[in-house]
């Protein structure tokens, strides 16, 4: 078995590569065509697979949304009544203004995952058609990119010319 990091031979059954410590478990069964599949349920408590799999509803976003409006008033409130509330009011503005817009993330998906359910075409930025492209011309070689080392060759076909410095042994000291 050939590991398919550095190419390095390696004994069957082995789990890691002896040159470049590349995992290896593997190769045999992706050879063989037997890959295990990914289970998906078996982290159900992460919260980034838990958001991946929850649709976007209506009531969700109205809900995080007016959350944030609360916030922002009762910001406000604790501001102008509380008597140390003019200290730290401002603090509050920030899950309020995490909650809006957590609502209105909310909704930006709601409407996407209906366009989508609707079957509604998803433009394109940046695509091109293949009519608009010129026709290859196939009879034309390609001028090849310099390398680095033919760079550095020609720099070195030709010496820079070097200063003589005089050396102090004539001089001495009188």
């Amino acid at each position: 078995m050939y590991c398919p990091k550095c190419g390095t031979q390696n004994v069957e059954g082995a789990s890691y590569c002896r040159s470049c410590g590349a995992n290896v478990s593997l190769v045999p069964q992706a050879l063989t065509g037997q890959l295990p599949v990914a289970d998906q349920a078996q982290y159900p408590d992460r919260k980034s697979r838990k958001g991946q799999r929850r649709e976007p509803s209506i009531e969700e976003a109205v809900r995080t949304m007016t959350m944030g409006i609360a916030f922002a008033v009762v910001s406000v409130l604790v501001g102008r009544y509380a008597p140390a509330g003019q200290t730290w009011w401002f603090w509050l503005l920030i899950p309020a203004f995490a909650m809006f817009a957590k609502g209105l993330g909310e909704l930006a998906r709601l409407r996407m995952s209906q366009n989508r359910s609707a079957g509604a075409v998803q433009p394109q930025l940046n695509a091109v058609r293949q009519q608009d492209l010129p026709a290859p011309n196939t009879g034309d070689l390609r001028v090849p990119a310099p390398s680095v080392t033919e760079g550095t060759t020609r720099h070195l076909g030709s010496e820079a010319r070097t200063r003589q410095l005089d050396s102090f042994e004539d001089q001495r000291p009188s």
